[in-house]
């Protein structure tokens, strides 16, 4: 299984999307600043405001992808208060 995840910094008001196969050590990682080239080391308040299952890593990196190119906070935020949305673009996806 594998999971696609917004992380939110109410500090640096940014969103982070991901996808991983082990949503606790992948949160784990980006609160200890594991990647030190990441983005999320902007900030030290990071939240998980989406963890959203994927049948496979195709399907994670497609919805990661789809989202960071709407670059806009305002879809965001409401695909975090109706994921529903993200069973909609899944089932438009061509193959």
């Amino acid at each position: 299984m594998h999971y696609l995840y917004i992380l939110q910094s109410k500090s640096s008001q940014k969103f982070y999307i991901g996808e991983t196969n082990n949503i606790d050590e992948r949160i784990l990682k980006h609160q200890n600043h594991f990647y030190s080239n990441s983005f999320t080391k902007i900030a030290e308040d990071w939240e998980v405001v989406l963890t959203f299952n994927c049948k496979d890593k195709n399907e994670a990196k497609y919805l990661e992808s789809f989202i960071k190119r709407m670059k806009s906070k305002v879809f965001n935020h409401k695909i975090i208060s109706d994921p529903s949305i993200l069973k909609d673009i899944l089932s438009k996806r061509k193959l």
